[in-house]
């Protein structure tokens, strides 16, 4: 039987090893561990579902409001011009893992493409994942802690 990565991380207790960056009551967010970008993250329902369609009406509101943190997380900690956010449903539009629903938001800066993948196929990152990984989760904890400390 084939396993899905976002099923095993979620299941996992060890959220460092995964890249598992936040979770919620039915969403969780994860590091890209293939990444277009450095900070190269995914929003992921917490049930294995294959499309929008089948998501529940919490389900999109946390996915959004995770999709909210995340580009604030991102801005803080990585400074990025600009982002990408979408998904790829089914196989043929490019989804790797096409039976779990998942939104990517890809970082993107001024300049960040270049001729690497034109001509070796070959995308550099200018992070190493887990010094990306430790500044968004500091990045996100200082948000959260902001958040509970300037409501009224």
């Amino acid at each position: 039987m084939k396993t899905c990565i976002f099923c095993d991380a979620l299941s996992s207790e060890d959220d460092e090893a995964r890249f598992v960056l936040w979770r919620g009551n039915v969403c969780f967010v994860i590091l890209n561990v293939y990444p277009y970008n450095a900070g190269h993250v995914m929003v992921v329902p917490n049930r294995h579902v294959p499309s929008i369609e089948d998501l529940t009406d919490a389900e999109s509101a946390e996915i959004m409001s995770a999709t909210r943190l995340m580009l604030r997380g991102l801005t803080k900690a990585i400074h990025p011009h600009g982002f990408n956010f979408g998904a790829n449903i089914g196989r043929v539009s490019g989804a790797g893992i096409d039976d779990h629903i998942h939104f990517h938001i890809v970082p993107r800066w001024n300049g960040d493409t270049n001729f690497m993948p034109v001509l070796s196929e070959t995308k550099v990152i200018s992070e190493e994942l887990c010094a990306t990984y430790h500044k968004l989760k500091l990045a996100i904890q200082e948000l959260k802690k902001e958040n509970t400390t300037a409501s009224p």
